[in-house]
């Protein structure tokens, strides 16, 4: 549900395309920003140096994170497209967004509205866990005081139970969101899934301020991503959305700030992790998408995507890290494919 760090965004020539009527020298090496980042952090391969020049996607999984808590992974792709139409395209999330294991997209109103969560639903797996939650015991990811409201709310023992818990779950993700609009992450949940409470906004900001490079390329979207909603970023547009996907072993729920922001030498899309039902406490993920006029018309897709995730260590968090980092892998080389495929067509 769901579903990035900076030094690479600062990728410039990388190849140069066939001429289809005559011979053109490719590149053997990589510019010295990517060459760097693939050396230095996500030790890519002699291989994947070549497919990337080739135009086939490459995707990495990033070591510089606490294994206990944290999974990273890195993404590139050429794409020959303008970095205009992917904006357009992102803008419109539900249609970009949707087939594969993707279930269902809704971008969220301004304001958001009963409505936009009307298509949103639990499987039943999700309510089994739902009817057995115990603060510090849950199957689901999910606040003290939500999971009070849904004992409240739903009596089990009716045939109308499933309906009610829908019900109430859409009501809460309304609540969430025009909370988080009006007082940024000081409003993030606080989950009371496992024995020691989680709070998203604690993580999140652990997590975007061990970013160095995206501190010290883009400041001020990092100032955003922290500040919001008090904080403003210039030549951005931006809006909330939810998601039901595939992700491991069971589809996730997940709501997103995404912002989108046009500078003169690139585009910047930010996608803020800012609920999962479930493995999430929360997520990053910034795409920059970099014009190279010396390759051609198009630009470089560059993704890196991180996440923290609760149990992660000891050795059933190793078979569920395995897990996760398996799903973050397949699901950045789908975005990667599908991307390259849905502007270049």
């Amino acid at each position: 549900m769901l579903p990035v760090k900076t030094s690479v965004f600062a990728v410039l020539v990388a190849a140069v395309l066939p001429a289809a009527s005559r011979t053109v020298d490719v590149p053997h090496a990589l510019p010295a920003a990517l060459e760097a980042f693939l050396s230095g952090q996500a030790h890519a391969s002699a291989a994947d140096r070549t497919a990337l020049i080739a135009g086939s996607p490459v995707v990495v999984l990033l070591d510089d994170v606490d294994p206990a808590k944290e999974v990273a992974v890195f993404g590139a792709i050429w794409v020959n497209a303008a970095p205009s139409q992917y904006a357009a395209e992102v803008n419109d999330i539900e249609r970009f967004e949707q087939g594969g294991a993707v279930h269902v997209t809704r971008r969220i109103g301004d304001p958001p509205r009963a409505a936009d969560f009307d298509a949103m639903s639990m499987t039943d797996e999700d309510l089994r866990d739902l009817k057995g939650c115990n603060i510090g015991d849950c199957g689901l990811k999910i606040g003290e005081d939500g999971l009070r409201t849904v004992r409240g709310a739903v009596d089990w023992r009716k045939p109308t139970a499933k309906a009610d818990a829908n019900a109430v779950m859409r009501r809460l993700a309304l609540d969430y969101v025009n909370g988080y609009r009006q007082g940024g992450n000081a409003k993030l949940a606080v989950y009371r899934d496992k024995e020691r409470p989680t709070l998203v906004a604690e993580e999140f900001r652990s997590m975007i301020e061990r970013l160095p490079a995206l501190g010290a390329d883009m400041p001020d979207l990092k100032a955003y991503l922290l500040g919001y909603p008090a904080a403003t970023l210039s030549n951005a547009t931006d809006f909330l959305y939810w998601q039901e996907a595939e992700f491991g072993l069971k589809p996730i729920v997940r709501v997103n700030h995404l912002v989108i922001q046009q500078r003169p030498d690139r585009t910047v899309v930010a996608s803020k992790m800012l609920y999962a039902s479930h493995y999430f406490w929360t997520a990053l993920e910034v795409r920059v998408l970099l014009p190279d006029p010396a390759r051609g018309h198009g630009f470089w897709f560059a993704v890196v995507n991180r996440g923290m995730s609760d149990g992660l260590s000891g050795f059933t968090g190793s078979v569920i890290r395995g897990r996760v980092r398996a799903g973050l892998q397949k699901s950045m080389r789908a975005v990667l494919v599908s991307t390259k495929s849905k502007l270049e067509s």
